[in-house]
C-alpha cells in the first residue's frame, strides 16, 4: 500500500510542475544551441574576428586571433554557467524543491549575466560582443526562461 502511496504522490509532484518542466527542457535545447553559435562563428561566419579587426585596424593576426578567444571563450564559460542553471532548475521542478525561488533567481541571474557579458562594451567596441551575436542569445534564452518562471508562479491551480 506505501508503494502506491508513494507512486500517486511522485505523479502529482510530477504533474504539478508539467508547464515549468516543459519550458526548462526547452530552454535547456536552446542553451546548446546557444553554446553552439559562438562556435560556429568562429569555425565558419567569422564575425567575431571582423568585429575585433574593425576595432583594432592595427592589429596583426596573432593579437586578433587571441581577443576573438577571449570573446568566445567568454561566451562559452556564461553558456556553460547557463546550462548548469537550466538543469539545476529542471532538478528543482522535478523534485518539488523551491521551483518558484530555484527558476526565478536563476533566471535573474542568468539574464543578467548574459545581458553584462552581451551588452559591455569599452573602447573602442560599441559592445565586445558582436550584436547579432549576443542579441539572438539574449532573445532565445529570454523566450523559455521567461516562460519557465511564469509557469513556476501561475501554474495550473487545478493540479495540488
Amino acid at each position: 500500500m506505501g508503494g502506491i502511496v508513494m507512486a500517486v504522490q511522485n505523479g502529482l509532484r510530477t504533474s504539478r510542475w508539467q508547464s515549468t518542466v516543459r519550458a526548462l527542457r526547452f530552454g535547456v535545447g536552446l542553451q546548446v544551441v546557444c553554446l553552439l553559435l559562438p562556435l560556429l562563428d568562429l569555425w565558419v561566419f567569422g564575425s567575431v574576428e571582423r568585429h575585433v579587426e574593425a576595432a583594432y585596424p592595427e592589429w596583426d593576426a596573432g593579437e586578433v586571433a587571441m581577443d576573438r578567444n577571449a570573446i568566445v571563450i567568454g561566451l562559452l564559460i556564461v553558456g556553460v554557467l547557463g546550462l548548469a542553471g537550466w538543469l539545476l532548475s529542471l532538478w528543482a521542478a522535478k523534485r518539488d524543491r523551491g521551483v518558484r525561488a530555484t527558476v526565478t533567481t536563476l533566471f535573474v541571474l542568468g539574464m543578467s549575466a548574459l545581458g553584462a557579458v552581451a551588452g559591455a562594451g569599452g573602447d573602442p567596441y560599441n559592445q565586445y560582443v558582436p550584436w547579432w551575436l549576443g542579441s539572438t542569445i539574449l532573445v532565445l534564452l529570454a523566450l523559455p526562461g521567461s516562460a519557465a518562471v511564469l509557469a513556476a508562479w501561475f501554474r495550473d491551480r487545478g493540479v495540488r
